[in-house]
Protein backbone atom coordinates (compact mmCIF):
# COMPACT_ATOMS: atom_id res chain seq x y z
CA UNK A 1 0.00 0.00 0.00
CA UNK A 2 1.46 3.34 -1.03
CA UNK A 3 2.01 6.24 1.32
CA UNK A 4 -0.42 9.20 1.14
CA UNK A 5 2.56 11.36 0.21
CA UNK A 6 3.20 9.17 -2.86
CA UNK A 7 -0.40 9.57 -4.03
CA UNK A 8 -0.12 13.30 -3.31
CA UNK A 9 2.94 13.54 -5.52
CA UNK A 10 1.26 11.60 -8.34
CA UNK A 11 -1.88 13.72 -8.23
CA UNK A 12 0.15 16.91 -8.50
CA UNK A 13 2.22 15.43 -11.34
CA UNK A 14 -1.05 14.96 -13.23
CA UNK A 15 -1.43 18.75 -13.01
CA UNK A 16 2.18 19.26 -14.17
CA UNK A 17 3.27 20.25 -10.66
CA UNK A 18 6.56 18.66 -9.58
CA UNK A 19 7.16 18.06 -5.88
CA UNK A 20 10.83 17.79 -4.85
CA UNK A 21 12.05 15.42 -2.14
CA UNK A 22 12.67 18.40 0.13
CA UNK A 23 9.14 19.70 -0.39
CA UNK A 24 7.72 16.25 0.34
CA UNK A 25 9.76 16.18 3.57
CA UNK A 26 8.25 19.55 4.50
CA UNK A 27 4.71 18.26 3.93
CA UNK A 28 5.45 15.17 6.03
CA UNK A 29 6.76 17.40 8.81
CA UNK A 30 3.77 19.70 8.44
CA UNK A 31 1.48 16.71 8.95
CA UNK A 32 3.32 15.60 12.09
CA UNK A 33 3.29 19.12 13.56
CA UNK A 34 -0.40 19.56 12.75
CA UNK A 35 -1.38 16.33 14.50
CA UNK A 36 0.88 17.03 17.48
CA UNK A 37 -0.42 20.54 18.07
CA UNK A 38 -4.00 19.42 17.39
CA UNK A 39 -3.87 17.32 20.56
CA UNK A 40 -3.46 20.54 22.57
CA UNK A 41 -5.65 22.94 20.58
CA UNK A 42 -8.40 22.70 17.98
CA UNK A 43 -6.76 23.18 14.58
CA UNK A 44 -8.59 20.68 12.39
CA UNK A 45 -11.18 17.91 12.58
CA UNK A 46 -9.26 16.07 9.85
CA UNK A 47 -6.26 14.17 11.24
CA UNK A 48 -6.08 10.93 9.24
CA UNK A 49 -2.95 11.21 7.12
CA UNK A 50 -4.45 10.40 3.72
CA UNK A 51 -7.25 12.89 4.33
CA UNK A 52 -4.88 15.65 5.49
CA UNK A 53 -2.77 15.25 2.35
CA UNK A 54 -5.85 15.34 0.12
CA UNK A 55 -8.30 17.69 1.86
CA UNK A 56 -5.78 20.14 3.28
CA UNK A 57 -2.50 19.99 1.35
CA UNK A 58 -3.71 19.10 -2.16
CA UNK A 59 -6.87 21.16 -1.75
CA UNK A 60 -4.79 24.23 -0.81
CA UNK A 61 -2.62 23.80 -3.89
CA UNK A 62 -5.59 23.71 -6.26
CA UNK A 63 -5.49 27.51 -6.17
CA UNK A 64 -2.29 27.33 -8.21
CA UNK A 65 -4.10 25.38 -10.96
CA UNK A 66 -6.27 28.41 -11.73
CA UNK A 67 -4.16 31.42 -10.76
CA UNK A 68 -0.56 32.08 -11.97
CA UNK A 69 1.47 32.12 -8.75
CA UNK A 70 4.70 32.67 -10.67
CA UNK A 71 3.41 36.22 -11.18
CA UNK A 72 2.65 36.72 -7.47
CA UNK A 73 5.21 38.12 -5.06
CA UNK A 74 3.20 39.09 -1.99
CA UNK A 75 0.35 36.90 -0.77
CA UNK A 76 -1.99 37.51 2.19
CA UNK A 77 -4.04 34.69 3.70
CA UNK A 78 -7.00 35.91 5.76
CA UNK A 79 -8.34 33.66 8.51
CA UNK A 80 -5.80 30.97 7.69
CA UNK A 81 -6.55 28.70 10.64
CA UNK A 82 -3.95 25.93 10.52
CA UNK A 83 -2.16 27.53 7.56
CA UNK A 84 -4.42 26.68 4.64
CA UNK A 85 -3.91 27.51 1.84
CA UNK A 86 -0.87 29.74 2.42
CA UNK A 87 1.64 27.30 3.97
CA UNK A 88 1.22 24.57 1.30
CA UNK A 89 1.48 27.30 -1.34
CA UNK A 90 4.62 28.68 0.29
CA UNK A 91 6.20 25.20 0.36
CA UNK A 92 5.53 24.69 -3.35
CA UNK A 93 6.28 28.29 -4.39
CA UNK A 94 9.14 29.38 -2.10
CA UNK A 95 9.46 32.79 -3.76
CA UNK A 96 6.17 33.92 -2.20
CA UNK A 97 6.28 36.47 0.59
CA UNK A 98 3.41 35.36 2.79
CA UNK A 99 1.42 37.26 5.40
CA UNK A 100 -1.08 35.30 7.46
CA UNK A 101 -3.77 37.16 9.40
CA UNK A 102 -5.68 35.32 12.13
CA UNK A 103 -7.63 36.54 15.12
CA UNK A 104 -6.64 33.75 17.52
CA UNK A 105 -3.27 34.06 19.24
CA UNK A 106 -2.94 30.30 19.77
CA UNK A 107 -3.18 29.68 16.03
CA UNK A 108 -0.64 32.40 15.35
CA UNK A 109 1.69 30.67 17.82
CA UNK A 110 1.28 27.40 15.93
CA UNK A 111 1.89 29.05 12.56
CA UNK A 112 5.02 30.86 13.76
CA UNK A 113 6.41 27.62 15.18
CA UNK A 114 5.45 25.74 12.01
CA UNK A 115 7.20 28.22 9.69
CA UNK A 116 10.36 27.94 11.78
CA UNK A 117 10.19 24.14 11.92
CA UNK A 118 9.71 23.89 8.15
CA UNK A 119 12.54 26.36 7.48
CA UNK A 120 10.26 28.79 5.65
CA UNK A 121 11.49 32.34 5.07
CA UNK A 122 9.38 35.47 4.47
CA UNK A 123 6.33 34.27 6.42
CA UNK A 124 4.77 36.92 8.67
CA UNK A 125 2.01 35.93 11.08
CA UNK A 126 -0.25 38.78 12.21
CA UNK A 127 -2.50 38.42 15.25
CA UNK A 128 -5.45 40.67 14.39
CA UNK A 129 -8.99 40.81 13.12
CA UNK A 130 -8.98 41.22 9.35
CA UNK A 131 -10.94 44.48 9.65
CA UNK A 132 -8.25 45.95 11.93
CA UNK A 133 -5.20 44.70 10.01
CA UNK A 134 -6.60 45.99 6.71
CA UNK A 135 -6.53 49.56 8.03
CA UNK A 136 -2.80 49.44 8.78
CA UNK A 137 -0.58 51.10 6.13
CA UNK A 138 1.72 48.06 6.21
CA UNK A 139 -1.07 45.88 4.81
CA UNK A 140 -3.61 48.05 3.01
CA UNK A 141 -3.74 48.00 -0.82
CA UNK A 142 -0.46 46.11 -0.83
CA UNK A 143 -0.77 42.45 -1.83
CA UNK A 144 -0.67 40.87 -5.27
CA UNK A 145 -2.99 38.10 -4.12
CA UNK A 146 -5.29 37.81 -1.12
CA UNK A 147 -6.95 34.50 -0.36
CA UNK A 148 -9.37 32.95 2.10
CA UNK A 149 -10.53 29.36 2.38
CA UNK A 150 -14.06 28.57 3.63
CA UNK A 151 -14.20 31.53 6.00
CA UNK A 152 -17.51 33.32 5.27
CA UNK A 153 -19.97 34.21 2.53
CA UNK A 154 -18.66 36.19 -0.44
CA UNK A 155 -20.07 39.59 0.53
CA UNK A 156 -18.37 39.28 3.93
CA UNK A 157 -15.15 37.83 2.52
CA UNK A 158 -14.89 40.68 0.05
CA UNK A 159 -14.86 43.22 2.87
CA UNK A 160 -12.31 41.14 4.78
CA UNK A 161 -9.99 40.62 1.82
CA UNK A 162 -10.23 43.26 -0.90
CA UNK A 163 -8.78 46.10 1.25
CA UNK A 164 -5.52 44.11 1.44
CA UNK A 165 -5.17 43.71 -2.35
CA UNK A 166 -3.35 46.23 -4.50
CA UNK A 167 -5.06 47.70 -7.54
CA UNK A 168 -4.43 45.21 -10.34
CA UNK A 169 -4.06 42.40 -7.84
CA UNK A 170 -6.66 39.77 -6.97
CA UNK A 171 -8.77 38.25 -4.24
CA UNK A 172 -9.31 34.49 -4.59
CA UNK A 173 -11.92 32.71 -2.48
CA UNK A 174 -11.75 28.94 -2.06
CA UNK A 175 -15.24 27.51 -1.68
CA UNK A 176 -16.76 24.09 -1.12
CA UNK A 177 -20.32 24.61 -2.29
CA UNK A 178 -21.54 26.33 -5.45
CA UNK A 179 -21.07 30.07 -4.82
CA UNK A 180 -23.51 31.26 -7.51
CA UNK A 181 -26.05 32.60 -5.00
CA UNK A 182 -23.29 34.15 -2.87
CA UNK A 183 -21.86 35.88 -5.93
CA UNK A 184 -25.25 37.34 -6.81
CA UNK A 185 -25.70 38.79 -3.34
CA UNK A 186 -22.07 40.00 -3.31
CA UNK A 187 -22.40 42.14 -6.44
CA UNK A 188 -22.91 45.37 -4.51
CA UNK A 189 -20.07 44.60 -2.07
CA UNK A 190 -17.58 43.85 -4.83
CA UNK A 191 -18.37 47.10 -6.63
CA UNK A 192 -18.26 49.16 -3.42
CA UNK A 193 -14.92 47.67 -2.38
CA UNK A 194 -13.17 48.08 -5.74
CA UNK A 195 -13.49 44.50 -6.96
CA UNK A 196 -14.75 42.87 -10.15
CA UNK A 197 -15.75 39.23 -10.53
CA UNK A 198 -13.56 37.41 -13.06
CA UNK A 199 -14.29 33.68 -12.92
CA UNK A 200 -15.53 30.71 -10.93
CA UNK A 201 -13.64 27.44 -11.50
CA UNK A 202 -15.58 24.34 -10.45
CA UNK A 203 -13.91 20.94 -9.93
CA UNK A 204 -13.92 17.86 -7.71
CA UNK A 205 -11.22 16.59 -5.40
CA UNK A 206 -9.70 13.34 -6.76
CA UNK A 207 -10.75 10.07 -5.08
CA UNK A 208 -13.06 11.95 -2.73
CA UNK A 209 -15.34 13.64 -5.27
CA UNK A 210 -16.05 16.63 -3.03
CA UNK A 211 -17.03 19.72 -4.97
CA UNK A 212 -14.72 22.74 -4.93
CA UNK A 213 -14.79 26.24 -6.41
CA UNK A 214 -12.01 28.76 -6.96
CA UNK A 215 -13.56 32.23 -7.28
CA UNK A 216 -11.31 34.94 -8.74
CA UNK A 217 -12.01 38.64 -8.17
CA UNK A 218 -9.82 41.37 -9.68
CA UNK A 219 -9.05 44.54 -7.69
CA UNK A 220 -9.82 47.32 -10.17
CA UNK A 221 -9.46 50.39 -7.93
CA UNK A 222 -8.45 51.28 -4.36
CA UNK A 223 -10.94 50.35 -1.64
CA UNK A 224 -12.66 53.49 -0.25
CA UNK A 225 -11.34 54.58 3.14
CA UNK A 226 -14.59 53.77 4.97
CA UNK A 227 -14.01 50.06 4.38
CA UNK A 228 -13.57 47.71 6.07
CA UNK A 229 -16.04 48.74 8.72
CA UNK A 230 -15.36 48.16 12.43
CA UNK A 231 -14.45 44.64 13.54
CA UNK A 232 -17.54 42.45 13.73
CA UNK A 233 -19.77 44.67 11.60
CA UNK A 234 -19.21 42.89 8.23
CA UNK A 235 -20.41 39.60 9.70
CA UNK A 236 -23.42 41.15 11.43
CA UNK A 237 -24.37 43.48 8.58
CA UNK A 238 -22.99 42.22 5.25
CA UNK A 239 -22.86 44.79 2.46
CA UNK A 240 -25.96 44.67 0.24
CA UNK A 241 -27.43 47.08 -2.25
CA UNK A 242 -30.47 47.65 -0.02
CA UNK A 243 -28.65 49.02 3.03
CA UNK A 244 -26.87 52.15 4.12
CA UNK A 245 -23.10 51.67 4.22
CA UNK A 246 -22.30 54.58 6.51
Amino acid sequence: MSEPSDSFRRLLAERSVTVTDRQLEQFELYYRELVDWNERMNLTAITEKEQVFLKHFYDSLTLSFYYPLDKVNMLADIGSGAGFPSIPLKIMFPHLRVTIVDSLQKRIGFLQSLAETLGLQDVECVHARAEDAARLPAHRDRYDLVTARAVARMNVLAEFCLPFARTGGAFVAMKGSDPAEELREAGFALKALGGEFVSDHAFELPHDGSGRHIVIVRKTKPTPGKYPRKAGVPLKLPLTGSMSTK
